[in-house]
């Protein structure tokens, strides 16, 4: 797991990635928006991405072929923070077969009729696959803080499940990685404004998330505490810059991959025995088959 707090380490370094201890608190409304300002840092970190994105191509093959152990990605933020984009470029070029995307909206009624976590359990990762959930349980612990409807008992019960549940999900070999998504109030305004600019873009806007944007600083306070407190050493929380996509594409993929690497998935070994016979094998010739009703079959009657 990576250690908390340090410097992304290579030649190409450009920024920091904050991953929160146990216990600690790292306030929303101070933490970093924005990349560093370093000169030719786009640039770099957009080949380094590149580069990064293609290693995750090849632990996901190993981490698919072997079947031992699944990965479970979690990406939350306040609205427009770019959980869409982010599961659109980081995953991009993994093999489909071996990555699921579950997004969370309001439970229906059947979901709300069970327990909050009965939908998350559903959607855990098989193994030898990677899943992304785009919001996830975390919005049952955020939202009754903001809105209100659980008692500070109930809230602290559902932090303890969530725990609980994701240490349960570590012994079977199910890697949790937390990403919240941290872009600023002013860059949440202005990428509103373009959806409401860009007619091909008015179905992501809904006029519902004006009166959640009025609460913006109540969501970071809701988020500070719940990240503090459900950032383990088997689930930590990773806070992203998210104001500049390319930016936020280069430390998510640099957590992937580290990640995946501490998992490090094996391509299975095959038991074949005599692999050269078995190439002699292979270019016997065809058996010829002729059927006497192959004419008949091309002539119907």
């Amino acid at each position: 797991m990576a250690n908390p707090e340090r410097e992304l380490t290579g030649e190409d370094q450009i920024g920091a990635l904050t991953v929160v201890r146990p216990g600690a608190i790292h306030p929303l409304r101070t933490a970093e928006h924005d990349p560093p300002n370093t000169q030719h840092g786009k640039k770099t970190a957009k080949a380094e991405t590149k580069r990064r994105r293609g290693l995750v191509e090849e632990l996901q093959r190993k981490l698919w072929s072997a079947s031992h152990d699944a990965l479970l990605v979690v990406l939350q933020g306040l609205d427009t923070a770019g959980k869409d984009g982010t599961i659109r470029r980081v995953f991009e070029g993994v093999n489909p077969q071996g990555v699921t995307v579950s997004p969370f909206r309001v439970p229906t009624a059947s979901e709300a009729a069970h327990d909050f976590l009965w939908r998350i359990h559903a959607a855990v990762p098989p193994r030898g696959t990677i899943a992304i959930f785009n919001r996830s349980h975390y919005e049952d612990l955020v939202v009754p803080r903001v809105y209100g409807g659980l008692t500070p008992q109930q809230l602290q019960s559902r932090t303890q499940q969530v725990i609980a549940f994701e240490e349960y999900l570590a012994s079977e070999s199910i890697h949790v990685i937390k990403f919240f998504l941290n872009i600023s109030p002013e860059e949440q305004q202005r990428r509103l404004s373009q959806r409401l600019d860009d007619p091909t873009k008015h179905w992501k806007f809904s006029p519902a998330d004006l009166p959640t944007r009025q609460k913006w600083y109540e969501f970071q306070d809701a988020y500070d505490e719940v990240i503090s407190d459900t950032s383990t050493l088997t689930a930590p929380w990773h806070i992203i810059p998210s104001n500049a996509k390319w930016y936020r594409d280069y430390l998510v993929l640099g957590a992937i991959e580290e990640r995946l690497r501490s998992i490090d998935p094996h391509y299975p070994t095959a038991d074949l025995k005599n692999i050269a016979n078995l190439k002699r094998e292979l270019q016997r010739p065809l058996p010829d088959h002729h059927h006497d009703g192959d004419k008949d079959k091309r002539s119907p009657q």
